[in-house]
């Protein structure tokens, strides 16, 4: 079968990022010229010259304020092809949840010289379209880049061994949060039930793996999904209290308080 080229995009800005058309996309960006500040996951950020990060959720993404010498280059790879491509090593799941914290990796000079190389390869190879081998061509070139930002990630955050179960647990937990079931769940007790384990065995993992427990990734993408409704106001405040399965309009608010700070029609 021959390789499709929209499993693999490159462009030279970040504007895909808040587009939509990339959503179902993991980003490696690299900026090579001045800096952008952006928000993602509700909060802010900037990437300045040399300096690197990996927006796993593209949707995430908002404010994008580049400077006028902003020079990027940014590698989309399709979500099922990633994860078709990505070494077989458990620190994948540590450093994908970190990167829900903070997207953005500050190389050090050895680092940025590498990770410009593995840029320039996956650019020069995705050009080989008439490659015999292609799509395994890619796979090899891409899990180079993979292993060298895993290394520059466990520099920054450590290399602690995670298991095989605990690693599995995670990224489970993790696709009950992105399937939206905290809509209707916000208890411990009911991904524990859905994982096959207790509550405190749950919250455990959680604080070993991530440093946070399992009640803030929880709230985290509860609270990401009630701003950005807040944000838009396409849906009435009655209707999101209906949505989010809040008992009453009088604890959803207390609720909006305690994480952003206001109650929902003032923060409106």
């Amino acid at each position: 079968m021959a390789f499709d080229p929209k499993t693999v995009i490159i462009e030279d800005k970040l504007d895909g990022l808040t587009s939509g058309r990339y959503d179902s996309y993991i980003a490696h960006v690299y900026c090579y010229e001045g800096e952008c500040d952006f928000a993602f996951n509700g909060m802010d950020y900037t990437i300045s010259r040399d300096n690197s990060m990996i927006i796993i959720m593209p949707a995430l993404t908002a404010n994008l304020r580049p400077s006028s010498d902003f020079k990027v280059k940014v590698i989309y790879v399709l979500g099922p092809f990633l994860e078709a491509s990505s070494p077989r090593s458990n620190y994948g799941i540590k450093g994908s949840l970190s990167l829900y914290l903070n997207p953005v990796i500050k190389l050090l000079p050895e680092e940025q010289e590498r990770c410009k190389a593995d840029f320039d390869m996956v650019e020069k190879r995705l050009q080989h379209e008439n490659h015999l081998f292609q799509e395994e061509m890619m796979m090899c070139t891409l899990q180079a880049l993979f292993l060298d930002y895993f290394d520059f990630h466990a520099r920054v955050y450590g290399n602690d061994p995670i298991s095989f179960q605990n690693a599995d647990i995670m990224q489970r937990f993790f696709n009950l949060l992105e399937s939206g079931v905290y809509k209707e769940h916000r208890e411990i007790s009911y991904y524990a039930s859905e994982l096959c384990i207790t509550s405190k065995y749950l919250s455990e993992v959680c604080k070993k793996i991530t440093g946070l427990s399992a009640n803030y990734w929880i709230n985290r993408f509860t609270i990401r999904e009630i701003n950005a409704l807040l944000n838009n106001r396409r849906m009435s405040i009655p209707d999101i209290v209906e949505q989010f399965n809040f008992s009453s309009q009088a604890y959803f608010t207390r609720y909006v308080q305690n994480y952003l700070g206001q109650s929902p029609s003032d923060y409106r």
